[in-house]
């Protein structure tokens, strides 16, 4: 019986330093049989896909449950739509912001540990990608010297330089909406628990602390350019069906461009994070 179990979990990668492919049905994922196996794989391939699973939401919910404590959305949702049309997500202006790397809860004191997506409805073919990468492998290459240089180093992150990529000339009025959010003092380089580290960057990122603003933002434009190479990326072609996680923190996400009204959907929960950045 136990054979036979195991035979329903297989992993593939999908490239040398991210990405797998989980091959598995339903049933056994959904018993949390492999929760262990699949949160340790998480942490080493940083995205995980499940493809074509075609999971319900109630199926998706518990799916995540299996894998540690259930993230609830800010409104108290278990679920969260992801998608431009205002209709069915009343926060659909600020999601312009995910064309641009970045990393989710940058503000919260504990990121949230890991995200899944479900595909309902695409956007045209060649349009849409969810791109993804690996900011542990990143880090794990840089030169000794920077390593050295980065350490210590940290990085104003806040919600107002998201927006600047989708608005870069804001009115006032929207400039000290988006500043009211706050803002937050971050480490370049995340010391995990685990003894591993991995960069902490993206769009939210805008100034190094003591650093000629130009500099730091050469530095941050350096190293964003650095982690989302070739080498440490992997873009998802979405089928309808398609189940994707990642491991939000060690690594950044964005969102191809698609058109606005072509009616993408897709539906995520969330894992609770359980460690600071440090």
């Amino acid at each position: 019986m136990a054979t036979a179990a195991k035979a329903r979990f297989v992993s593939e990668e999908l490239k040398p330093k991210i990405g797998s492919r989980i091959l598995a049905d339903k049933e056994a994922l959904l018993s949390g049989d492999y929760a262990d196996a699949i949160l340790d794989l998480l942490e080493q391939r940083g995205v995980l896909v499940f493809p074509e699973i075609h999971f319900t939401d109630e199926e998706q919910v518990a799916f995540t449950q299996t894998l540690g404590t259930f993230a609830r959305e800010l409104r108290g949702e278990e679920i969260y739509k992801i998608t431009l049309d205002s209709g069915q997500n009343a926060t659909a202006e600020y999601l312009k912001g995910a064309f641009f790397w970045h990393f989710d809860g940058f503000m919260s004191p504990m990121p949230i540990r890991a995200s899944l997506l479900s595909s309902k409805v695409l956007s045209p073919a060649g349009t849409g990608n969810t791109e993804f990468a690996n900011t542990y492998a990143a880090y794990e290459a840089l030169s000794d010297e920077d390593k050295q240089h980065l350490d210590g180093l940290k990085a104003v992150h806040a919600l107002a330089a998201t927006q600047l990529d989708v608005t870069p000339e804001p009115s006032y009025e929207q400039w000290k909406q988006w500043r009211a959010i706050g803002r937050k003092e971050l480490p370049l380089v995340w010391a995990h628990r685990s003894g591993r580290k991995s960069l902490v960057i993206g769009n939210s990122a805008h100034n190094i602390l003591n650093y000629d603003p130009l500099d730091g933002e050469e530095l941050l434009i350096r190293l964003r350019d650095f982690a989302t190479g070739p080498d440490f990326t992997y873009s998802h072609e979405w089928k309808v069906g398609d189940l994707v996680m990642w491991d939000n923190t060690g690594s950044l996400h964005r969102a191809t461009y698609y058109p606005l009204d072509c009616g993408r959907m897709l539906h995520r929960t969330k894992l609770e994070g359980d460690e600071p950045i440090i």
